[in-house]
Formats: structure tokens, sequence, C-alpha cells
């Protein structure tokens, strides 16, 4: 089993050009055995409960008592065998044996005490020079002004991780750059350019990081621009606080696999949906499968309010693009909300929709207007100002049977004007065309990715008809939608004239090398199909 489930482009010139390698110092290595600490518990609380099971009957009696009747018998029944491995002394196999030095011996020897040397020209062991070896690591590694990265979630074969693309628009080229272990499959991401997990932030500095997602509760934060490391730079979340040592136990961490009871301090079910707050840095917004929206501030890693506005999970949030303080929220109990976090005593304005929602998203080039798409393949767009009495009387400016399947990805195009980007379980992408009569489809593909669940627009003006595309196959393909004659159609007056006819580019990640690139051979033109009147659904297309 391969997909990719979410992913986020990284603008120009936010990446490091040259990102460092991972260090680890004495501070980081006592955060290292924190976290591995905190996990270790976690996996005997597991192994516990699975061996023990439920330790009382239907009645609350007697079990404990048959069951210390079976053990005699069963000591007994095997009580030679045990005389014969008591040499072996296998009850004390895997405890850890103290040195002579006092320090105890583990599986892996004692770390603290092993030398390690910032640069290999401070370690007297190694005597070849690796100059030009570092030099070759050093390029392949770095990132120009002119590349963009995207970040992908992907599960392969059981095992979750984050993928680093790097795109090279002018030589068609996608690589992974490098990647970074997840604990669970992960759900959602969002890029932050405030740097987290550092002692002393300037609120002016910038970083390059990513926050994550998944089924777990708890929202990871990771440094894009360092390689190879180990664990998150910081952890939004229960598993945060004990990390730090503010709330310790073991005991702590039981409590959690056992409650589903949402509360005010952080998630207990999986985060569905993540949004940072371009105005105010500091702020991110997280969705949740425990029905509740939560406002972090990543300067203190703590939870600054919950918001419990559905009855149902909360899977997709916006903030509005320029009231800061106003959140985009949409669930499974067929519900939008726009709430201003500042206001949490008054009535929060709400509309409804005729399934499941998929996904919300302010109008990028009219903030008064916003698009939700549901699992009936629906799109509906409504006007913020006027807010019905009861979400039973929504009446949206349009609507559009935009697939026959969910909507599974939707996404508008930053730089063009009502240039709309679908994607769906049905395997289809669309592109449409938004205009002051309605929206009007431009063109539908299959690109081979299987059921998609990323269509998203590249951030630069430079790039700005790439389209990232992926799904249910864990291939990634940018799609260069200008080289679309029906696109250039559509935008003739915002698409360079090309004079001869091109060939559509379509680039991804050769199977057999993680940096090579292939141009997919679609037809120009081909497969484009609209409507008479812009409105056809997909059953007519």
């Amino acid at each position: 089993m391969s997909m990719i489930t979410a992913c986020t482009w990284v603008s120009r010139g936010a990446a490091a050009t040259f990102p460092t390698k991972y260090d680890v110092d004495e501070k980081e290595l006592a955060r290292i055995s924190r976290l591995a600490k905190l996990q270790l518990e976690d996996a005997k609380n597991d192994l516990e409960q699975a061996q023990n099971g439920p330790s009382e009957s239907v009645d609350g009696r007697g079990s404990s008592e048959e069951a210390e009747g079976e053990d005699v018998k069963m000591i007994q029944h095997n009580g030679d065998a045990d005389d014969d491995l008591k040499e072996y002394n296998l009850d004390d196999y895997d405890k850890d044996d103290a040195a002579e030095d006092g320090e105890t011996v583990t599986m892996f020897g004692n770390t603290r005490s092993l030398a390690y040397h910032r640069s290999n020209a401070e370690d007297p062991y190694i005597t070849m020079e690796g100059n030009e070896d570092e030099d070759e690591e050093r390029e392949d590694l770095q990132i120009l002004a002119t590349d963009n990265m995207l970040v992908a979630a992907k599960v392969e074969d059981e095992v979750a991780h984050l993928e680093i693309y790097v795109y090279e628009d002018e030589a068609d080229n996608l690589y992974v750059h490098h990647d970074i272990m997840l604990p669970a499959i992960p759900l959602c991401v969002e890029w932050l350019d405030l740097p987290v997990g550092k002692e002393e932030t300037d609120t002016n500095s910038k970083g390059n990081y990513v926050a994550v997602g998944t089924f777990d509760p708890d929202i990871e934060l990771w440094d894009l621009d360092t390689i190879d490391s180990m664990y998150p730079n910081a952890i939004l979340g229960q598993g945060g606080e004990e990390a730090k040592g503010e709330s310790g136990a073991a005991m702590k961490k039981k409590k959690r696999k056992n409650s589903k009871k949402a509360n005010d301090n952080y998630h207990v079910d999986a985060v569905l949906s993540l949004a940072a707050n371009r105005q105010h840095r500091n702020l991110l917004a997280s969705a949740s499968a425990d029905k509740t929206v939560k406002l972090w501030d990543l300067t203190t890693q703590q939870c600054a309010k919950s918001y419990s506005y559905h009855t149902d999970k909360v899977c997709s949030i916006a903030w509005h693009l320029k009231e800061s303080t106003v959140l985009l929220s949409g669930s499974y109990d067929r519900t939008i909300v726009g709430a201003d976090l500042r206001a949490t005593d008054t009535k929060v304005p709400r509309w409804g929709v005729e399934s499941d929602v998929e996904t919300v998203a302010w109008d990028i080039h009219d903030t008064n207007y916003f698009y939700v798409t549901t699992e009936n393949g629906m799109i509906h767009y409504y006007d913020i100002r006027k807010a019905p009495p009861s979400p039973e009387t929504s009446k949206p400016v349009w609507t559009l049977q935009a697939h026959g399947e969910s909507v599974s990805s939707f996404d508008i195009n930053p730089t063009i004007p009502g240039f709309l980007a679908t994607g769906s379980t049905d395997k289809e992408v669309k592109l449409w065309n938004v205009q002051p009569t309605g929206p009007s489809m431009v063109v539908s593909r299959k690109l081979g990715v299987g059921k998609v669940f990323i269509t998203r627009f590249a951030p630069d003006p430079e790039v700005a008809f790439r389209l990232a595309v992926a799904g249910s196959k864990g291939s990634m393909q940018i799609w260069d939608t200008s080289t679309n004659a029906a696109i250039r159609n559509a935008f003739a007056d915002r698409v360079d004239p090309i004079s001869a006819d091109v060939e559509e580019r379509l680039i991804g990640i050769d199977e057999d090398s993680s940096d090579s690139e292939v141009e997919g051979g679609v037809e120009p033109g081909g497969g484009i199909d609209k409507g008479r009147d812009g409105w056809e659904s997909v059953e007519d297309a």
C-alpha cells in the first residue's frame, strides 16, 4: 500500500540554500532521551493491557480467584521445566548491568560516555580527508532560489513519513530531497514560517517548518532545513507537555490512551486539519475528530483556547485572509461555521449543506465569499455577509455538481482569479473557470495517481500554472496546466503566448530512481469536454 494523503508547497526562497545536518549535542540528547522514554512507557502500557485483558468478570466477582487457581495449576505442571531453565537466569536477562565505573550498560551501550566531534577534522581516529565527498554532498543538498520545495505526507508499506521534494521548473525536474519518519499515518500538513522549539526566538525571525497532524492526537512540528532529524522540534498536545517534564508520568499517558473525552488543553483524537495564521504568525488552528477546534500559541507551545462549534468531526478549517481573527470550519455534521474567535459568547453564523463537508476555503480574490466541497461531489459558493437564520435555510450564490463522487481535494489559484482545481475519488482532476455568470469546466484529466487526494497550485507567480496532483497510488505529479490548449484559451490574457503547438508537461518521480523525472505524453487539448452552458455534471461530461 502506498498513498499520499496531504501536501503543501513552500514558496521560493523560504528554504535554506544549504540545509544543515542534524547535530546531537548534550542538550539534544537529553531531549531525545525524554521522548524515547515516553514512547517506551507507551509501548509497555499497550503491552500490559494486551496481556492482562479484563481483570473482572461480568458480575465483578470470582474471576481473580479462578485465574489464581489456574496459575497455580500451571506452575505445578511446568515446575520441572522451570528448574531446568533456572541456570540461564532468564527472568533477569533484560535487566541492565552496571559497569566497573558504576554506569549502567544498556543494549546500545553508554551513548553519554561516547566521544563525539563536530567535524571529522577534530576526530583523531579519522585520518583520511573527505573534503571532496563533503563538497559533493553539500552540492547535492543545495536548494536554489528558483526552486520550490514540496512537502508530501506519505504512507508506504505501512510506514508513515514526510517526503520533501524539490521542484526545478526550468529543468522539468522533481526529486526527493530528504524524508522524515512519522509515528502515525499523516492526515494534514501546514507550512510555518516561524521558528519553533528554540529557547530564544525573535518574533521577526523566519524559518522553514511544517506542522503535521496524524491519527495520533499530538501535532508535530519539524524543521525542513534540517536533514536526518530523529524527533520533532516541538509537539503540541499532551505528548509535548510530558516531553518537557511538566506532567510526568506513565499514568498520564495511560489515561490519554483510555479517555476520548474532549478537554480544553489538547486533542484526544486524530487531527484532521491545520491552518496557520499568516498575520499573527505565532497562531496555529487545528481541527480534530474529537469535535473541537483548538488555537495554539507556537511561542509557548500551549493551547490558548478550545472551541466546540460542531457536533461531529471537524474536518477542515481556514483563516480569513483579511480579518485575522475569523476562522471558517466545516464538519461531518454537515454545517459550516464562520466564527470570530475573540467573541466566544456570541452566536456564530452557521451554514448547512446536503452531505458531509470535505473542504472549506475562502475566495482568495474576494474574501466576502467562501467555497465548500462535499462528499456528494458538490461545490457551494456562499456570501459571508448573508448568514442564514438556520443552516436549513442556507442559500448559496451558486452550486455545482463537480464530480460524481466525493470532492476530496480543492484549490484556488492564488495568482489567477477564477482558476479552480478539483480532485475526486472518481480519479479525475478537473480545472474550472469561474466567471460572474458562474463556473464552467475547462478540462478534465485522469493523471494516473489513483483516487485523487491532492490538487495544489504552486504559490509563486513564476509557476502559477503548476499544479501538484497526488493520490492513492502514492505518486506525485506536477502538471504544467499552461501547456494545455483549453487552459490557454480560457485564460488567454494571463498566459504567455505560445506560437507553436506544445506537448503537455507532466513531471513526476521515476519509480526506479528517486532523483529523476518523467514527462507525461498527454495529448494537447485531449479530453476536453465543456458543457453547453458550462454547468455539466460529471455524468454528462
